[in-house]
């Protein structure tokens, strides 16, 4: 005959078994939010889920600002509305992205349903693609459906360099961006995201809120990859059957341990979209180099002694004539303009000088290499298309658009070898963007910009850390 338990031995077995119960998951364990002179940095780890949930919760706010910005701003922009480019994401966007990162855009839309924001995985993904659905998808298909009728002036964005050897003052990588954008979105292009995941390597990229990559593309990654890049101008071509430039820019950031994997990840089932030339220094090997990416066309400069320069000029003569309408020989272009300053100060005035101080004062540089004179227009490193009266046509943007540089980021090997980089919110140079006098001054722009346009204050720069 068995003996029942006494009620001591039976308090003693129920506290047994509570001890052994799986204490519930905490999706937010060992995230942070740091709000830091216009930035703010997030430290996100874990799953694809949980780093998903990490950001969408932390970051809600902004995420919901962005996705609110982009439904009120792309049909003037871009002529087609949000449901066009959730549309997009669900046929053919969505199948093409790595299950990995499905997750981890499930995660955000349950980090914002936690703070009662009705957004889906279309939205996120389509947001994702801000950068490829307007400027390129959507030329393309203009063209298909009326044959000359497709404006592939794709963005003209960010003025970057990389520089090794007898180049930079320690003969080690020095890395340096600063983002061209519409300041409506830019503005908001003020995250620091940590990211240290379950499989590949941790990052730390700048990027704009509810992005799984960088965007702009600003990255150092524990593997001793840096990673860069600068749109190549009024570039033609899109894809849809192959994997958007997005995904592959994340693979690229994650699971990279060398240039050749850089290279490879960016150019296999490469849709076009978001064509750049991509600035990549190994500091394990202090060699550097430049991918110009089309989508018929690709080609890799490598060297441990060089500066690469980016300023949204393509170099390659066959897929400038085969992939774009851009003129090379017009001196009065944006990207010309700034080509021509920028060898100047990187590859003559700074040579053997470069590190993150004069990478800080090239990507805030206002000198007007065209006319010889500092000002602030189209034609500066640090742009500020809003005060030039010409505008910037190979862009597509009119007389005192307001875009330009809207943020810059710089890095010595030494730091990415901390998982460190500088960065700086607002204008390098240290102006600040009023909305307020500017709309009055060009009210042509309240109607599709007025509701959401916002001053963007120039802030110190400020290095961030991995943690």
């Amino acid at each position: 005959m068995k003996k029942a338990l006494t009620p001591l031995a039976l308090v003693f077995v129920s506290l047994i078994l509570f001890s052994c119960k799986p204490k519930p998951h905490d999706p937010l364990a060992g995230s942070s939010r740091e709000d830091k002179n216009g930035w703010i940095y997030i430290h996100l780890q874990g799953s694809p889920h949980d780093i998903g949930y990490q950001h969408g919760y932390l970051v809600s706010k902004e995420i919901d600002t962005m996705l609110k910005i982009l439904q009120y701003y792309l049909p003037s922009s871009s002529g087609k509305d949000w449901a066009f480019y959730r549309g997009a994401a669900q046929r053919f966007l969505w199948k093409k992205i790595d299950k990995e990162y499905q997750d981890e855009i499930k995660g955000i839309v349950s980090g914002l349903e936690a703070h009662g924001m009705k957004y889906d995985t279309l939205d996120i993904a389509a947001m994702n693609a801000y950068y490829e659905l307007p400027g390129y998808y959507v030329p393309t298909l203009m063209n298909k459906e009326k044959p000359g009728s497709g404006d592939n002036r794709a963005p003209g964005n960010c003025s970057a360099f990389i520089a090794t050897g007898s180049f930079t003052k320690d003969h080690k990588i020095v890395i340096a961006h600063n983002n061209w954008t519409d300041y409506i979105v830019g503005e908001h292009w003020n995250v620091i995201a940590d990211i240290k995941p379950e499989k590949g390597n941790p990052i730390l990229m700048d990027t704009g809120p509810g992005f799984i990559h960088s965007g702009d593309d600003f990255l150092v990654t524990k593997s001793g990859l840096v990673i860069t890049e600068t749109t190549i101008t009024q570039f033609k071509g899109y894809d849809t059957t192959k994997t958007p430039e997005f995904v592959r820019a994340r693979r690229a950031a994650q699971y990279a341990n060398s240039i050749d994997d850089v290279v490879k990840i960016m150019t296999t089932d490469n849709n076009g979209g978001y064509a750049n030339d991509w600035l990549i220094g190994d500091t394990k090997t202090n060699e550097v180099a430049k991918l110009e990416l089309g989508l018929k066309n690709y080609k890799v400069w490598r060297s441990k002694d060089t500066a690469f320069i980016g300023s949204n000029f393509a170099i390659d003569p066959k897929l400038i004539k085969e992939e774009t309408t851009f003129d090379v020989n017009d001196k009065t272009t944006s990207p010309n303009a700034r080509r021509k300053r920028m060898e100047q100060l990187v590859q003559v005035d700074y040579k053997g000088k470069l590190d993150d101080a004069t990478g800080k004062t090239i990507e805030g540089d206002t000198h007007d290499a065209l006319n010889n004179k500092d000002a602030y227009n189209r034609c500066v490193i640090d742009g500020h298309v809003e005060e030039d009266p010409l505008g910037c046509k190979e862009f597509n943007e009119g007389p005192f658009f307001p875009m330009g540089a809207v943020q810059g980021k710089v890095a010595t090997a030494d730091q990415a070898g901390k998982m460190q980089f500088w960065a700086h919110m607002g204008h390098p140079g240290g102006a600040d963007f009023l909305a307020g006098p500017f709309l009055k001054k060009h009210p042509e722009y309240f109607k599709t910009q007025g509701k959401y346009l916002r001053d963007m204050k120039a802030y110190p720069w400020t290095l961030f850390s991995s943690k």
